[in-house]
């Protein structure tokens, strides 16, 4: 995993020193992209391979995000065969398996892919690559609800279609900000890997 994990990390440094954007938000790392082309809040971009924490859940989608951000949370911070912190990343990612499965996610930061990540103490999750991806996504404010996040990403399926994209996978959700974040102050996005 050291050898991947040491890759990546050049990846992502590459990615950064070639125009990536969002490297930050608010003190926080996040996965580094570039921007391919742009259309008001929606986004084409390129992201390079990461290393993510994720653990598969069952229930409704803001009960699953819940559930699967305590877990990661736990591994992050402590719950490892290091005994060990990890910094947090943002965004949490939340991808839709179908029939009440969800997958939530943490990108894990550089420097400690760089040092070799602690295996999870809890079995439920999985650490993996992600490889280079890119994907159409819409940033919005507010308070993210099933109803309004599934309508978006319709929206945003037909919009990145329409455009002569294939979708390939998702949607997948993000979530920048702390709960406590006033709702015009956050930062929410919804995706869909495209090719």
């Amino acid at each position: 995993m050291r050898a991947i994990g040491l890759g990546l990390v050049l990846a992502g440094l590459l990615a950064g020193m070639a125009g990536a954007e969002g490297m930050m938000r608010k003190g926080y790392e996040m996965p580094p992209f570039v921007v391919v082309d742009r259309e008001g809040a929606r986004d084409l971009r390129d992201y390079g391979p990461r290393m993510v924490a994720e653990v598969t859940v069952r229930g409704d989608r803001r009960a699953a995000v819940n559930t699967g951000f305590r877990l990661l949370a736990g591994y992050i911070f402590g719950a490892n065969d290091a005994g060990g912190k990890i910094a947090m990343t943002v965004p949490v990612e939340q991808a839709e398996q179908g029939e009440g499965l969800w997958v939530v996610r943490f990108t894990m930061p550089a420097a400690a892919v760089a040092a070799g990540l602690p295996a999870p103490a809890d079995g439920r999750i999985v650490l993996r690559e992600v490889p280079a991806t890119r994907m159409v996504v819409e940033g919005f404010s507010g308070l993210p609800d099933g109803d309004d996040m599934a309508a978006r990403a319709a929206a945003l399926r037909t919009w990145a279609e329409g455009r002569g994209l294939r979708v390939v996978g998702g949607p997948v959700y993000a979530f920048y900000d702390a709960p406590w974040t006033p709702a015009g102050a956050r930062l929410n996005e919804v995706g869909w890997e495209v090719r």
